[in-house]
């Protein structure tokens, strides 16, 4: 350590002027504390606050040829290193790209301090040496063609050779992933590439969107690498756990860190390999600022770090199809026998010249699959009703407060917002004035009802948003479930209904197409190997694709499309909205680069607008660097003020959000989430 140090802070603070590195002489007394990553408290000039921050670098005073009066320290917090020099380039380099602020994905990256957890951590690492992992034995790949996987598992395990980049195929199929537990095979497969990285002494993350697919990871590693190996850092931990599973990724021995989107900012030593799974998730999408996505951090962390990359589905994105088009990444598929065929079966007329629901062939396929096991039913909506319009003239049923849509949760209950919750007492069309609604459409309750009774002797399970299950029984049971909350269930299911497939794709959104793929793709990979999957309603190069067993020509094709049109992700974007002042500067400071093209301004609401920048990723640099520069100036500008008034907190002048697909989005999807 330095005679005289300087240590350069960040600040913890959302504020865009002040996410910059701060320079604070350290006092004597914290000399032996003040090291790189440390939380500390430091003074701010300003009416005598502090401020909260992480101490960056440590510096010789002198060596940046400052010679002014520096400010000290005021407290070093933890002696704790928390923010890892590795994690903190990254997100520098993640803040910049997105025109955010460092701060808050430091805030992501490291829990909120627990002293009693720290205390016992530090304690026991004080005592003894902490006994090394025993490293696994490497296990074998099961389902893909050795000749394509061998290049990654090279990779994993040798830093000087090129890091292999996948796109990986998950296999289309259940398996029994630990004694008595079951899941979808592909986790099984990214679990078995961890413990290879594990067993070549490198550390290995893997990043999942929700607590079931983290469950199912956990328990498909817990017969292949010891339990001690295995760290999960997950959102919905409790605040001492989390914080006990962030401090082992301290202790410098290599580890497979499972998580969610923070998981990929973890200290990981010698890093061998990053894996995605289901990278189009809406929940790999980061909702608080600056708003990065699970794939971007991956992407960019591979890059500095020189490790493998798996982004594995069971149905691309069409982000990975892009880098597979530019040859950035490679294409793993399983062999020939596991591509999964979904089967179109359109729409039959019924008795009253009325679309049926179920067509009468998929009736005998369900009848005949609950003779050998159970049938999962996959809808579009939880509840009873998911949707009510005004009997007189048709239009939607919508709040009073809100404007959100009515729906019916469960049979005999009183119709409510799918918003806001409010019950629709005294409700009024304000269209036409009617008071009188009528059901369209039908939720998982219902469907489960009328299942119910066309199947008298069959067990029917519900598995919605409200009430996910990750295991259903076995039997003669029916299954119905929500996008994205189908259960698992022993040996896979005997056949898988997939309604609702034209309303699902009704809905407004610029990736709707590719959404659909997925989740049908994700039910079908539940259902036993030679089971049928059946997809009704659905026609056209889709159902084609589905039939032949190749989504992957479906993201190709809403690709090209995109590219045509100019929209994400053949360029990037950024929804920038504020006062139409702030806008207009801040659009007008673009005007002179190349290849950036503006959508809008539109109105948002009384005194607020929002345009879309539209450009290219070899401009990505240069327009979040102008934006970041206007968000500063929006946020130091005065807001004027009458003599004697009181001051008053402002709204932000401007709001810059890059690579957000919330304007591509109807406002009507605000109720519906992976879960149903």
């Amino acid at each position: 350590m330095f005679e005289r140090a300087i240590a350069r802070v960040l600040l913890d603070s959302p504020l865009p002027q002040l996410d910059r590195l701060f320079d604070y002489r350290i006092p004597a007394q914290w000399v032996a504390d003040a090291r790189p990553g440390v939380r500390v408290l430091v003074p701010l000039r300003s009416a005598g606050r502090q401020a909260r921050g992480w101490i960056v670098e440590v510096v010789a005073e002198g060596d940046e040829g400052y010679d002014g009066v520096l400010s000290e320290l005021d407290e070093v917090v933890s002696p704790v290193p928390v923010l890892d020099p590795a994690v903190w380039r990254l997100i520098r380099r993640a803040a910049d790209r997105a025109a955010g602020v460092a701060s808050d994905l430091v805030r992501l990256a490291v829990p909120p301090r627990q002293v009693r957890v720290e205390k016992s951590w530090a304690a026991h690492r004080a005592e003894s040496v902490p006994p090394r992992v025993p490293a696994p034995a490497v296990p074998s790949i099961r389902g893909y063609p050795s000749a394509a996987l061998r290049p990654l598992l090279e990779s994993l395990g040798e830093p000087g050779l090129a890091p292999a980049r996948v796109a990986l195929t998950g296999i289309p199929a259940p398996a029994e992933l630990a004694p008595g537990v079951w899941g979808p095979t592909a986790l099984r497969t990214l679990a078995e590439l961890a413990a290879a990285t594990l067993a070549a002494g490198r550390s290995a993350i893997v990043s999942a969107p929700d607590y079931r697919d983290l469950d199912h990871l956990a328990a498909a590693l817990g017969p292949l690498v010891a339990a001690e190996a295995v760290v999960r850092l997950d959102a919905s931990q409790p605040a001492a756990a989390r914080y006990r599973a962030f401090l082992r990724t301290l202790e410098g021995e290599p580890v497979i860190i499972i998580g969610n989107r923070a998981a990929l900012l973890a200290p990981a030593p010698l890093l061998g390999l990053i894996a995605v799974w289901d990278d189009g998730d809406g929940l790999h999408a980061e909702p608080h600022a600056p708003g990065i996505h699970s794939r971007d951090l991956a992407l960019l962390r591979q890059e500095q770090s020189g490790c493998a990359l798996v982004l594995a589905a069971h149905a691309r994105s069409t982000d990975t199809q892009r880098l597979l088009e530019l040859g950035w990444l490679t294409a793993l598929e399983p062999a020939g026998r596991w591509r999964r065929r979904i089967t179109p079966t359109a729409q039959q007329t019924g008795g009253q010249q009325a679309p049926a629901r179920i067509p009468s062939t998929a009736w005998r396929t369900v009848s005949d699959a609950l003779g050998r096991g159970p049938v999962l039913v996959q809808v579009a909506r939880p509840g009873h009703t998911p949707g009510l319009a005004c009997t007189r003239c048709g239009e939607t049923a919508r709040c009073t407060a809100c404007r959100g849509p009515l729906a019916i949760a469960r049979s005999g209950g009183a119709p409510g917002c799918r918003w806001c919750g409010a019950l629709a007492v005294g409700w009024r069309c304000a269209t036409c004035e009617g008071d009188r609604w009528r059901p369209v459409g039908r939720g998982s309750t219902r469907t489960a009802d009328e299942l119910g009774r066309a199947f008298p002797g069959a067990r029917v399970v519900v598995s919605d948003g409200e009430t996910p299950l990750q295991e259903a029984p076995g039997g003669r049971t029916l299954v119905v479930a929500t996008r994205g909350a189908e259960p698992v269930v022993p040996g896979g299911y005997r056949a898988v209904l997939l309604l609702d497939g034209e309303g699902m794709l009704a809905r407004e959104s610029l990736r709707v197409v590719e959404d659909c793929v997925r989740w049908w793709s994700n039910a079908a990979a539940l259902a036993a190997p030679d089971a049928p999957v059946l997809l009704v309603g659905v026609g056209g190069p889709v159902a084609t694709a589905l039939a032949t067993g190749h989504p992957e020509t479906i993201a190709a094709a809403e690709l090209a499309d995109r590219r045509q049109l100019r929209f994400p992700p053949a360029v990037r974007v950024a929804a920038v909205a504020g006062e139409p002042s702030a806008v207009q500067r801040a659009l007008a400071a673009l005007d002179e680069l190349d290849g950036v093209d503006v959508l809008g301004p539109i109105e948002l609401e009384a005194g607020r607008v929002r345009a879309i920048v539209r450009f290219d990723y070899a401009r990505g640099s240069e327009v979040a660097t102008l934006l970041k520069a206007e968000l500063v100036r929006g946020a130091t500008a005065r807001a004027p003020r009458l003599p004697g008034s009181p001051p008053r907190r402002r709204v932000p002048a401007l709001r810059v959000r890059l690579d957000d697909s919330e304007p591509f989005d109807d406002p009507g999807g605000r109720g519906v989430t992976t879960a149903g």
